[in-house]
């Protein structure tokens, strides 16, 4: 279950709790092999949040309230 869900984007924090982990660092250690891709998705998801803040076209900034 806990490989099935990180896998598919679930937070680990919801991971360990359905796990019934008494902390993160033993669902992090046992199944942080699942995402190898962490670091790299991080990186990407900060340079367009850098670079959407350098161009003034943040997501947030461009959604109008109806």
């Amino acid at each position: 279950m806990a490989t099935l869900l990180l896998a598919e984007g679930v937070h680990p924090k919801i991971v360990q709790e359905r796990l019934g982990h008494s902390c993160i660092d033993m669902t992090m250690d046992t199944y942080s092999h699942v995402l190898p891709n962490l670091q790299r998705e991080a990186a990407n998801r900060l340079d367009a949040v850098i670079s959407g803040v350098r161009t003034g076209n943040r997501k947030t900034a461009s959604k109008k309230k109806r």
